[in-house]
């Protein structure tokens, strides 16, 4: 897999953080004015200005498939996915089928699926996944909060919520943070997992940064970066970015195009502690794809 860079210089970093800070005003870090950790974004400008070398040490130690064989605990680390809308019952099926066998992390499916997966998958420590305001991120808040809860009962122990993408854009910050927040607060009640989909795709660099800054600020416990649906998918210069704006508190999920395992090594080694994939079985048994895979 050949090296990706991330292109954001030393000056374009700064200047990114000192807006961050006069936008979200205050950090959950500080006290009277003085981070109480010196991990985050703000307060660490030196280790974040790091970021384009830190990305690309970090793939070149890591980059590679150890000898006899994938190692079969990446599979705990993979959201086994089917999102496509044409997917049938049989199929969604098949998926928790494999997911057991092979003991991914989670089955990542649509919302009518849910309650179908959690029957197929109780006992088992595969955990159902769902998606929220799927894929465009352009529901109402309300509408995503009240899809929360009723996938959470059918249930579903990890939701992936897609931001508001055009808010985001519309420099709306606040609303991106309630959205996100509103969406949190009704999984935390229930003890579930929220991951924000930011859509790295359709954003600058700035704007990756911001989302992760305020999914970070509203209280997720993950980022990730892409629905599948739109252009991109994830690169290891984005799990870089990513990683080192949320610091080690919060995981970040790369999806997206995910399809070998010299791939799952390479964003691992960049930052990424969970991967989303539909080739999922192809990838832990080392499989070469003939066609390109997707959501």
């Amino acid at each position: 897999m050949p090296h990706q860079s991330i292109n954001v210089d030393k000056a374009t970093i700064l200047r990114l953080i000192d807006e961050v800070l006069k936008e979200t005003n205050a950090h959950a870090c500080c006290k009277d004015g003085i981070c109480s950790d010196n991990l985050c974004l703000v307060h660490n400008k030196e280790g974040v200005s790091n970021i384009v070398k830190s990305g690309a040490d970090r793939i070149t130690a890591g980059v590679g498939v150890r000898d006899g064989g994938f190692d079969m605990s990446i599979a705990r680390m993979i959201d086994h996915t089917l999102l496509k809308p044409e997917a049938t019952k049989q199929q969604i099926e098949e998926l928790c089928a494999e997911a057991k066998e092979y003991a991914f992390a989670s089955v990542c499916i649509n919302p009518s699926f849910v309650k179908l997966c959690a029957d197929l998958l109780r006992d088992t420590s595969v955990k159902v996944c769902t998606v929220i305001g799927f894929p465009l991120g352009a529901t109402s808040t309300e509408a995503k909060t009240f899809e929360t809860e009723r996938a959470i009962r059918d249930g579903a122990r990890e939701v992936d919520m897609v931001l508001n993408i055009g808010m985001l854009k519309s420099a709306e910050y606040d609303y991106v943070r309630n959205d996100i927040a509103s969406v949190v607060a009704a999984a935390h009640r229930q003890g579930v997992i929220t991951k924000v989909i930011i859509e790295t795709g359709l954003l600058t660099d700035e704007e990756k940064v911001k989302a992760c800054a305020l999914a970070k600020k509203a209280g997720a416990d993950f980022v990730k970066t892409s629905t599948g649906f739109a252009k991109g998918g994830a690169t290891v210069g984005d799990i870089a970015l990513m990683r080192r704006v949320v610091g080690p508190g919060l995981g970040v999920k790369a999806s997206g195009g995910v399809r070998t395992q010299e791939q799952v090594m390479a964003l691992i080694a960049s930052g990424a502690d969970r991967i989303g994939a539909s080739a999922s079985v192809k990838i832990v048994t080392g499989e070469k794809e003939s066609t390109p895979a997707s959501y």
